[in-house]
């Protein structure tokens, strides 16, 4: 086998991280700068070292262009995954777009999952990085721990493809997996979205726009710090602008690139402001305390709730935006996550499929 400098520096990297996120907490305390209380709240030591070194390390990283973002977050995925989490079966395969075929890739749980739920994933990364490569892990975790089929999806991005770009590939590749879910061994009737921030916002369109439409609708949704409303500013952007791994200005970068000229009440963007959120599938939605998207995620769920749907939310105590990333340098951001995919897993059992 060649030798790899590459596979050898991430690594040293990964190991490094995980290093960081093990030391005792005086000593990840004091790395970190001091206990850090922000809104009556307390970040992670162990996180709070990770990021001290990590905004070293990747200082000057906001000014890099859409291809540099897309190569940095490659490899801090690689270097924060961990080993693979062994599941029955993966494999590529194309799906079909708005406007061609899209990339996609079928996780099939231990066992087979012959008649089990599908899960299409929708990966984040502002609409502008990210792939199913980067989110590997993520929906690794999610076939196996809930037991069910997963359906990742490569939806094309900004700038090449700006908004609604990203909406259309989400509802064609959703409506894709309403036909084929049988020929991938999974039940039709229960057909769920989920996604991580960008997709996130991305799954919870998805769900609306089906339901407005008279398709087959998500029988549930997990919504993983989903953006949720563009036109609004809310207190978390502000209090977690800087130095809690997502900052305002990528925030904003990212919103820029995706939609340069928009409407930003848009529900297509913003699915907060959508007129009628009545109906809705049963949502399992996760926002992160130190996270700028926390306060407009959190203004979904009241939303959803005020509307009727049911809502399981968590905050995730602690923690920052990508914790769902983080699962293999980072304990408490994976025993967060599998606390997460618990619940998703307990209401993808017990809500009624479509149809019933």
């Amino acid at each position: 086998m060649p030798f790899n400098v590459e596979d050898l520096l991430t690594t040293g990297q990964h190991w490094l991280a995980r290093a960081s996120t093990s030391l005792p907490t005086p000593l990840a305390t004091r790395i970190g700068g001091g206990v850090q209380v922000v809104d009556g709240q307390t970040l992670d030591p162990q996180l709070s070292a990770l990021l001290a070194v990590e905004a070293k390390i990747n200082r000057g990283s906001e000014d890099l262009t859409p291809a540099q973002r897309r190569a940095a977050l490659a490899r801090s995925a690689r270097i924060a995954a961990g080993p693979r989490t062994s599941i029955g079966e993966v494999r590529d395969l194309t799906v079909r777009g708005a406007e061609g075929v899209l990339r996609a890739r079928h996780y099939r749980p231990v066992g087979g999952g012959e008649g089990r739920p599908l899960v299409v994933y929708f990966h984040g990364g502002g609409w502008v990085v990210g792939d199913i490569e980067s989110h590997d892990q993520t929906c690794r975790l999610i076939a196996k721990h809930a037991d069910v089929h997963v359906l990742s999806v490569d939806y094309r991005l900004a700038p090449e493809h700006p908004f609604p770009a990203g909406v259309q590939d989400a509802v064609a590749s959703y409506t894709w997996a309403v036909e084929h879910a049988a020929d991938l061994g999974a039940d039709p009737r229960r057909l769920a979205v989920a996604g991580d921030s960008a997709g996130g916002n991305l799954a919870a369109v998805v769900s609306q726009l089906v339901k407005d439409a008279g398709g087959q609708m998500p029988y549930a949704q997990l919504l993983v710090y989903p953006g949720a409303d563009a036109a609004k500013k809310y207190p978390s952007k502000d209090l977690f602008a800087e130095g809690y791994f997502l900052t305002k200005k990528t925030m904003d970068w990212y919103l820029d690139t995706y939609a340069p000229n928009p409407d930003r009440l848009d529900p297509r963007l913003s699915p907060l402001h959508a007129q009628n959120l009545t109906g809705l599938p049963p949502t399992v939605l996760t926002t992160a305390a130190f996270d700028p998207l926390r306060d407009e995620g959190e203004a979904y769920a009241d939303a959803l709730t005020a509307a009727g749907v049911l809502v399981i939310r968590r905050r995730a105590k602690g923690l920052v935006h990508g914790y769902f990333g983080m699962t293999g340098i980072h304990r408490a951001s994976l025993e967060e996550s599998l606390a997460v995919i618990g619940a998703f897993s307990a209401v993808l059992e017990t809500a009624a499929p479509t149809g019933t």
